[in-house]
């Protein structure tokens, strides 16, 4: 396997471092577009002993009341020699508009639990193996759901979402990343992120420290074929987003940049943007609006803001040095990041500060603090991750 240079992983690790169950009366799926289904925030405390998702309504001002929090039925895990995040990865908590589902990792018993969501509140509907060894990030769309499995050689493997919303495993749906990693990987080592294009034609995942970009063709019934391992354009890709158009925007930590790709039939990537830097430490996690990105920058605790133009060019916005955000009074430790359905609101959890913050997104593609939910678990060698806002 092809590493980092040590300076590049040292320089990568100093940057971060310095910083139940539902009522049974409920029905078994509301209606698409319902209010059932909106307007709500959800947090994986990745707990070592009983996994479970915290939830919280989110009014339209976007303050959060907590509700409940609903057990997965699993463990969380914890890779090794992670500066501030468990699973260091991103979409481990992954929600799926289409079937009005939440799937969220079990890293610690190798399995992905999935829930009906009625508002704020869950429903568990199954825990199907994972296909592989620590499972730490899942991508929902076109009626599948695709695991991305860290330990060991680490591997992706399909589900079919029928329409029950129950998961069947997909044939041919599973393949190899050649990692060699440990049955619990350590952070640099562990792939990241995994993602459907929006047109559904292939699968896509980052690998940090092999600095690849591996793309999957998927076949008609949703098989996959061997990936196209294609270089990162920038140090250390983790996180995985995409434009209005289907262009692949992604995060890396190594230099605290974003990247821009078109995505070929073929599995190839092209660099439109090689690297834009932000000048924080450790970018890591990315969402999008549209054109405008949002990055979390874990080693600075700051948000950047990115924007997409027409051909597909990322640049700084929102100020003149693209930060828009300080997290968790600056020493919050900023991991992921969710953007709601109606694209009013951002949400981040802060590792250190054990707290998820929500901001109001103006139309200048700055933030406003409008909410802080504390009691949430703080990073101790340990703590939690993965967030979906609605």
């Amino acid at each position: 396997m092809t590493r980092l240079p040590v300076l590049a992983v040292s320089a990568f690790a100093a940057g971060v471092a310095v910083i139940a169950a539902a009522p049974s009366s409920f029905a078994a799926t509301p209606a698409a577009g319902s209010p059932a289904a909106s307007r709500a925030v959800f947090v994986q405390t990745d707990d070592l002993e009983q996994n479970s998702v915290v939830a919280f309504t989110r009014g339209a001002d976007g303050q959060l009341d907590r509700v409940g929090e609903f057990r997965t039925g699993g463990r969380g895990g914890v890779e090794r020699d992670v500066p501030l995040d468990s699973l260091a990865s991103q979409d481990s908590l992954t929600y799926d508009p289409a079937h009005q589902l939440l799937f969220a990792v079990n890293a610690g018993s190798n399995t992905v639990t999935s829930f009906v969501v009625h508002g704020a509140r869950l429903i568990r509907v199954q825990t199907v193996p994972s296909g592989g060894v620590f499972p730490v990030s899942v991508a929902a769309g076109n009626n599948r759901l695709y695991v991305l499995n860290a330990g060991g050689s680490g591997n992706v493997t399909g589900y079919k979402i029928n329409p029950a919303g129950r998961l069947a495993r997909l044939p041919h749906a599973s393949r190899d990343l050649g990692l060699g990693n440990d049955s619990r990987p350590e952070f640099i080592t562990a792939p990241a992120d995994i993602a459907q294009t929006p047109d559904g034609d292939h699968v896509i995942v980052t690998t940090k420290a092999n600095n690849t970009l591996d793309v999957f063709p998927v076949g008609e019934g949703g098989g996959l074929s061997a990936p196209v391992r294609n270089a990162a354009a920038a140090d250390v890709p983790f996180a995985l987003s995409f434009d209005t158009t289907g262009r692949l925007v992604v995060a890396n930590a190594g230099s605290s940049s974003v990247s821009t790709y078109a995505v070929r039939k073929n599995g190839t990537l092209e660099t439109i943007t090689a690297a834009v830097e932000d000048g924080q430490a450790a970018l890591c996690w990315l969402v999008g609006t549209g054109s405008t990105f949002f990055g979390g920058n874990a080693g600075s605790s700051t948000i950047s803001a990115f924007a997409v133009d027409a051909a597909g060019t990322a640049s700084l916005t929102g100020s003149p040095d693209g930060v828009v955000a300080h997290t968790g009074g600056g020493s919050g430790g900023t991991i992921d990041l969710a953007v709601t359905a109606d694209e009013r609101f951002l949400y981040v959890e802060n590792s250190f500060a054990g707290n998820v913050e929500g901001y109001r997104i103006h139309a200048d593609h700055t933030l406003e603090l409008v909410s802080t939910a504390t009691g949430l678990p703080q990073f101790d060698g340990h703590g939690m991750e993965g967030l979906v806002a609605l």
